[in-house]
């Protein structure tokens, strides 16, 4: 790190870092690495995929929650099949603790009367089960799939319902910003918690996407059309850079409150990443 801000930033840095969450896929071994690499004080949320299904992404959520750790399943509305489905799910998280959720759309063919993200939504806020933290996602840069009105539209919905945005990862700062600026124009004033890729490598990004399966990975590379370039650097990707060129926009006026760190399972190299940017400003305070 070549500079470390004034000691404002440095503070609101390392509030960031020591706050921030991570985002892991459900597979064999991510509970292990996990439990091994992964603090207590990291919030986790774990994603949702039609290959995987969703019972795989609750039952790691409850494992991790009875580890310990604060978790908030994806719940995608096209893989949940309907309001019975719906209510054992919540039902089963809320008796274990987990009042935390990320609310998609998701992709794929709808299993039932659930199509869209704003639809599940409004089913959970009548559940009658309690939740203090839902989030939902945002698009800086767009969607590949969806036209930026219906997507403008649907967000300022959904916000209403909503405790929190977190964003798609883009890499521009200035986009971020400008995006989270466009959405308070909107009357949208929800925390933005800012997407970025952990620390990467190439061989783990390219072993995911081949777990992910032909179609969910060429769905995730049209929505990260920037994405899977930027890991094929030597040693490949971390986000230093972004987090720095965000820094004097946390803890002030700014909607963006944080950073959510789409792990890609690499938690130890992130983890570790995270722990040498703290090691950093702890050295210049």
């Amino acid at each position: 790190m070549t500079s470390t801000g004034t000691p404002d930033t440095r503070t609101a840095l390392r509030g960031a870092l020591q706050t921030l969450g991570y985002e892991v896929m459900p597979f064999a071994r991510t509970h292990d690495a996990v439990r091994e690499h992964v603090p207590t004080s990291i919030r986790l949320t774990v994603t949702a995929s039609p290959q995987k299904g969703i019972d795989a992404t609750v039952e790691l959520a409850l494992a991790l929650a009875a580890d310990g750790y604060s978790v908030a399943p994806h719940l995608s509305a096209r893989m949940i099949s309907g309001p019975a489905q719906l209510d054992d799910i919540l039902a089963r998280l809320t008796a274990n603790g987990v009042r935390r959720l990320f609310v998609v759309g998701g992709d794929g063919e709808a299993s039932g009367t659930f199509t869209e993200a704003l639809g599940l939504l409004r089913a959970i806020r009548g559940s009658g089960h309690d939740f203090a933290d839902i989030g939902i996602g945002g698009y800086p840069e767009g969607h590949a799939l969806i036209p930026p009105e219906r997507l403008s539209s649907a967000l300022v919905e959904k916000a209403a319902l909503a405790d929190h945005i977190t964003t798609q990862i883009c890499f521009a700062p200035a986009t971020l910003l400008a995006y989270s600026r466009s959405l308070v124009e909107q009357g949208v004033t929800l925390p933005v918690v800012v997407g970025v890729p952990g620390a990467v490598s190439r061989q783990k990004l390219l072993r995911i996407t081949a777990s992910i399966g032909v179609g969910d990975s060429a769905r995730f590379l049209r929505k990260q059309s920037s994405l899977f370039w930027r890991f094929f650097v030597p040693g490949g990707y971390n986000p230093t850079s972004l987090v720095r060129g965000l820094r004097s926009e946390l803890g002030g006026s700014s909607t963006v409150s944080g950073f959510h760190v789409f792990t890609f399972n690499d938690v130890e190299s992130t983890e570790r990443w995270r722990r040498r940017m703290l090691d950093r400003l702890d050295a210049v305070s």
